[in-house]
């Protein structure tokens, strides 16, 4: 079975997924999201992020 370009990407959609992939509450992600702080695009008026860019981003802060 062939992965899909998606499933390569493993998307989150959404502000509040976005949220509870990284642990934080809605109100701080979209802040994050909105001063650019966090490595995600808003795409059709949606925000959008990709997990493993996520997990990078917060590995190298911790590192």
């Amino acid at each position: 079975m062939t992965k899909t370009t998606s499933d390569q990407l493993d998307l989150i959609w959404g502000g509040e997924e976005i949220a509870k992939a990284i642990g934080r509450t809605p109100r701080i992600t979209f802040h994050l999201l909105e001063k650019g702080e966090l490595p995600a695009k808003k795409v059709g008026g949606r925000w959008v992020a990709e997990r493993s860019k996520l997990l990078s981003f917060f590995l190298e802060i911790t590192a």
